[in-house]
């Protein structure tokens, strides 16, 4: 994970040819451009879009926020430029860029130019070189004069910076010295030499924070960037001495959103509350299937420890200012069981403003803690393990901020951070205080239900049911289903191994293996389904689903292959029946809602559903159903 790769924003495997087929269309609305902007795009493709976003914005959007920024520096510049309004763009902002001659900041600023005078920016980004920087170094120097050499340069600087808010009042943006590119002299030990350029350009960026504090100036962390990433991610030695480009081509997106992250921050543009998914997001598990002592969390393991880090993380969050808030689906009281409960549960509930554990969809939930927080929706940071759900917010509620997480649950926090999602120049009393004030307006909060219409963006999926019998190959995780599903399990019936082998061969039953596939992927088995012949009609003795898939009516293809192979088994009806158990209150109304007639009722609240098979038209669905063949 590198910050130089975007590795935050979602890839797009289409983007060169979205982007071609654009360039071809004329002027592009900024709807189909949006999508692009929040895709992982490299410097060339990057720089197409810039100009297809000059084309839009020929007519001014009241949706951005315009901003006019001048770009001053000491080396060559105009290679950032598309990146900073790409950038900008992501995060609501239609920036105007003015690109000061190359080398000339400082007379940009003491006798601006009639265009620059004109353009009179709301922003000045000071871009200067580690050269031009570490001009005047010399490992001669004792520490003391090196000091001095070090303080005189942040003097110039601030110098600059008050000229410009003299000029016009404009924020000033400094980038910090890329200190790394400077070839050390003593190698490890090169603060003993304090006169040598690393050293001096170090002093430097130790000396630019208290400075920048005082000034008001917000600071481009170039050196952090660097450091983490790597010199050579960011900086390509041979093109400096070509084309006196400090930041290397391919960095340049990267460059843009460290600034536009910082102008959208002051801008208020910031996300203000993290909403977290719950099962295998802050915990591995499923919390309603594998239950309080099931959950992989905290000390034992190193994926429990990942997790419990990320926690940790997330709270520290909400100790400066972040909104913390749930959107889970789950039943309630099995999604609040770890947070009250639970021994290595660093999150409590105190620390969550505003819990949402239900069935609906994530982005009507979403809309739900927005109202109750009476914040807005470009205002959310969405975290959550599944692809499907990520890009389904994507897709329903493009203003929601939604970074890509990797499979490893130890880079989430580095994944949440990276995206700037809650990039900040400055932390208030009210911001410490900012999570207990929204808990109470939740609670105050009326609850509205929203829905989505979900049909098109299922449709866009691709998704492949794809059914085979039991076999011995798939029998391990056959087994491991219907021994630990609980929320999507209508009768929670258990098999062992050899019950459950013993299927494989049993031409009277259906016993199916149900594997789910889409665009994002394979998900693997997500589903069981045991019928058994009952009289004339096929018993449906186990129906189990993963609860990821939920919401994308797998349901309603099993049941029209349930019907299809019902039928030619001879069988002229399906017969179900739902057993209560304190975690599958989730599928009550399943069998109703897929068109049963109730046929029974008893004490314990067990009901028996029938489908007749005569007449059945299969439901409509967005999933091709294939037999997988071995």
């Amino acid at each position: 994970m590198r910050l130089v790769d975007l590795h935050w924003l979602p890839a797009m495997p289409s983007a060169a040819a979205d982007l071609r087929a654009l360039s071809r269309a004329g002027a592009p609305a900024l709807a189909d451009l949006r999508p692009l902007a929040a895709a992982r795009l490299d410097f060339v493709q990057t720089a197409t879009l810039d100009r297809l976003l000059a084309r839009a914005l020929a007519t001014p959007d009241r949706h951005l926020r315009p901003l006019r920024i001048a770009l001053l520096g000491s080396s060559t510049l105009a290679h950032l430029e598309p990146a900073l309004r790409v950038a900008g763009f992501r995060r609501g902002l239609a920036l105007s860029v003015h690109r000061g001659g190359y080398g000339q900041y400082r007379q940009d600023l003491e006798t601006p130019s009639p265009a620059l005078a004109a353009f009179a920016p709301d922003t000045v980004l000071l871009a200067l070189d580690a050269a031009h920087l570490a001009a005047g170094a010399d490992p001669g120097l004792d520490a003391a004069a090196a000091r001095a050499l070090a303080a005189r340069s942040v003097d110039s600087l601030i110098r600059c910076w008050r000229r410009a808010r003299a000029l016009w009042g404009a924020q000033v943006i400094q980038q910090t010295a890329l200190a790394s590119a400077a070839v050390p002299l003593l190698g490890a030990n090169e603060p003993r030499l304090p006169g040598a350029p690393a050293a001096l350009l170090a002093a430097i960026n130790a000396l630019l924070p208290d400075a920048a504090a005082s000034e008001g100036v917000d600071l481009l962390a170039l050196d952090a960037a660097a450091a983490r990433d790597g010199l050579f991610a960011w900086h390509d030695p041979a093109l400096w001495h070509r084309a006196k480009q400090e930041v290397s081509p391919a960095a340049a997106p990267a460059y843009g959103e460290l600034a536009a992250r910082l102008l959208a921050a002051r801008a208020g543009l910031s996300a203000k509350c993290l909403v977290l998914d719950l099962d295998n997001t802050l915990w591995g598990g499923v919390i309603g299937d594998d239950g309080l002592e099931g959950i992989r969390l905290g000390q034992g393991s190193a994926e429990g420890e990942a997790f419990a880090a990320f926690q940790s993380y997330a709270r520290d969050l909400s100790r400066r200012g972040v909104i913390l808030a749930v959107v889970s689906k789950n039943d309630e009281a099995a999604a609040l069981a770890p947070f009250d409960h639970h021994p290595d549960m660093v999150l409590r509930r105190a620390d969550i403003a505003c819990f949402v554990a239900n069935w609906n969809d994530k982005p009507g939930n979403l809309r739900m803690v927005a109202d109750r927080l009476n914040i807005g929706l470009d205002a959310l940071a969405f975290a959550d393990d599944n692809p499907f759900e990520r890009a389904l917010v994507r897709r329903e509620l493009p203003m929601v901020a939604v970074p890509e997480l990797p499979d490893d649950p130890a880079l989430y926090a580095r994944a949440i951070a990276d995206s700037g999602c809650f990039e900040a120049v400055a932390i208030t009393e009210d911001d410490r205080a900012r999570t207990a004030a929204y808990r109470a307006d939740a609670a105050r909060a009326a609850l509205r239900e929203t829905e989505t219409d979900l049909d098109g963006y299922l449709e866009s999926l691709g998704m492949v049911l794809r059914w085979r019998r039991f076999d011995r190959t798939g029998l391990p995780r056959i087994v491991q289903l219907i021994n630990k599903t609980n929320q999507f399990n209508l009768r929670t019936r258990r098999y062992s191994d050899a019950e459950a082998e013993a299927l494989i061969a049993d031409n009277a039953s259906l016993a199916l293996q149900l594997r789910l596939s889409d665009r994002f992927g394979d998900n693997g088995v997500i589903g069981v389904v045991i019928g058994k012949r009952a009289d004339d009609a096929l018993f449906l003795d186990t129906w189990l689903m993963s609860c990821r898939v939920l919401g994308r009516g797998v349901e309603r293809a099993t049941l029209n292959l349930l019907a299809s192979e019902a039928g030619r088994m001879g069988a002229g009806a399906l017969v179900g029946e739902y057993r209560p158990t304190p975690r599958n209150a989730m599928v009550r109304g399943h069998y109703a809602g897929l068109g049963f007639a109730q046929a029974g009722a008893e004490d314990d609240g067990a009901e028996t559903w029938r489908r007749d098979l005569a007449g059945f038209v299969p439901f409509a669905t967005s999933i091709a159903i294939e037999e997988a063949r071995p």
